[in-house]
């Protein structure tokens, strides 16, 4: 029981860890996404508000003063007066100057510190795309650090029959690293936080919802280890409502059919065990007389007369009848008890078969001058069943009725077509059975007590019901004492024109 707590737990702690886990990595990725897309958002948005910087630093800086002087070089002293107005309005800005095609004439930094090398030419590309859709979210190359892409304004100009550009960086080096800084440190901190949060409100929803989820499944363990400690009735209450509909269906079909094999199994033994009870019981009485004859007639060999003779070896024979017919119903009632005898249904008219049963049994009659008779009301239907079992029904319902029927007696055999089945009546004027005795006939091992005392081998009629049972159908007796007895059983019709 502790290995199947363990192997529950254990399965319990992996799902706990495995939700834990995805929601570690969902925070972070999550984390991580709201970073960049806040990043994303405040560079966009930075871009936009600062959209026109370069135009406006055109048309105030560039409309007395030429960016260059007249012998074409670049005018410095202007681009001071920007340095300065730079440090008291945005020390975030870095500003270039820009030919044509794109190569940096002269920059105004205010932090000249850059362990990179710098570049002498940016691509103009995202330069043009920007001055001709200014509300378009556009990276373009950072002049300071090669494959580094900034938010930026640009404008292009014309002076003194010279153009260029004026290419501003929105977000210096220097003003990027320490954004970069309280970036991180903020996003550790927020991690470290939310992470902690979210990992203990985790645990509470995890192993709530873990204990819900595999609440089905604990259901299933714990029938399961009641099926294991003996408790074959054990089954899953509701099983194609559970959560794990199909696992709860197929282990109550599975514990159903070992059950049944099981007590099947159980039946079979307990079979066993009695058969050879009964085996023992019944074939003592033959061989015990068959043994005792045969030395009377070996000590006594030249003593006993010829009629004596006779006479004891009428009994040996008929003992040996006795006995090779006991051994035989033994033999074929084991058979159905443990169901080797696999039926076969096939369509036949009871009526023809009757009458080759009555025809060989009215031989057998004879020597008790007992009258063996057949009424047949109607035309009957053909019926469906197995006619080599139902032959041997008959047989054995007929040798009790000679047996048991007294001399100059009669049996009479009725057959009438009920709804749907044929019926199949035998009756006798024997002494009858006492009624209390007649749920015993069809026992396998009882032996009913007779109004004349004679007993039965109690195996015939036991075979009789095996072969009913067969047939999904019943015998059934009714007996009065010193009146006689009926038997009665049913055959399912069969429609020809089906």
């Amino acid at each position: 029981m502790k290995n199947h707590k363990a192997v529950s737990n254990k399965l319990i702690l992996k799902l706990g860890f495995t939700f834990l886990t995805l929601i570690f990595i969902v925070g972070i990725v999550y984390i991580s996404l709201t970073f960049f897309s806040v990043k994303k958002f405040y560079s966009e948005t930075t871009q936009r508000l600062n959209a026109n910087i370069a135009n406006h630093l055109i048309e105030e800086k560039f409309k007395k003063n030429s960016p260059f002087l007249d012998d074409g070089s670049v005018n410095k002293s202007l681009f001071g007066d920007i340095m300065h107005d730079m440090m008291a309005v945005n020390r975030a800005i870095e500003v270039y100057l820009l030919n044509e095609s794109g190569e940096i004439l002269y920059s105004v930094v205010l932090d000249h510190t850059n362990p990179n090398k710098p570049l002498k030419k940016i691509s103009l590309l995202p330069v043009k795309k920007f001055i001709q859709n200014k509300e378009q979210y556009i990276l373009g190359d950072d002049p300071r650090e090669a494959g580094k892409q900034k938010i930026f304004s640009a404008a292009h100009f014309v002076k003194n029959n010279k153009e260029g550009y004026i290419y501003i960086i929105l977000a210096s080096q220097k003003f990027q690293q320490i954004c970069d800084s309280l970036f991180t440190d903020y996003f550790f901190k927020l991690c470290t936080r939310t992470t902690l949060l979210t990992m203990i409100f985790a645990v509470f929803i995890g192993w709530l919802s873990i204990w819900f989820l595999t609440k089905s499944l604990r259901t299933i363990i714990h029938h399961v280890n009641k099926f294991k400690e003996g408790d074959l009735c054990s089954r899953i209450p509701n099983p194609y409502n559970s959560d794990l509909s199909v696992l709860a269906v197929t282990y109550n079909n599975m514990a159903q059919t070992i059950s049944h094999n099981i007590k099947e199994k159980e039946s079979i033994n307990s079979f066993r065990k009695e058969l050879i009870a009964n085996v023992s019981h019944d074939l003592r009485t033959p061989l015990t007389a068959i043994r005792g004859y045969i030395e009377t007639l070996k000590i006594k060999e030249g003593s006993i007369a010829i009629n004596d003779r006779k006479e004891f070896m009428d009994i040996i024979e008929k003992s040996a009848c006795y006995l090779s017919n006991l051994v035989n119903q033994l033999f074929e009632y084991s058979k159905l008890e443990i169901k080797q005898i696999e039926i076969n249904l096939e369509p036949f008219y009871l009526t023809n078969l009757m009458l080759d049963i009555k025809q060989r049994y009215e031989i057998l009659a004879k020597n008790k001058n007992i009258k063996i008779s057949m009424i047949v009301k109607t035309s009957l239907p053909p019926v469906m069943a197995d006619v080599k079992l139902i032959e041997r029904a008959i047989q054995n319902i007929l040798d009790n009725a000679i047996k048991f029927t007294p001399i100059n007696g009669k049996i009479t055999i009725y057959l009438s077509n009920k709804q749907g089945y044929v019926s199949v009546k035998i009756k006798d004027n024997g002494p009858g059975i006492y009624e209390h005795d007649q749920e015993l006939i069809f026992d396998r091992h009882m032996k009913a007590t007779l109004t004349n005392k004679e007993q039965g081998i109690g195996l015939g009629l036991a075979i009789v019901k095996k072969i009913m049972e067969l047939h999904k159908t019943e015998i059934t007796v009714n007996s009065y004492v010193n009146k006689g007895s009926v038997f009665e059983f049913n055959l399912p019709s069969y429609n020809i024109n089906n």
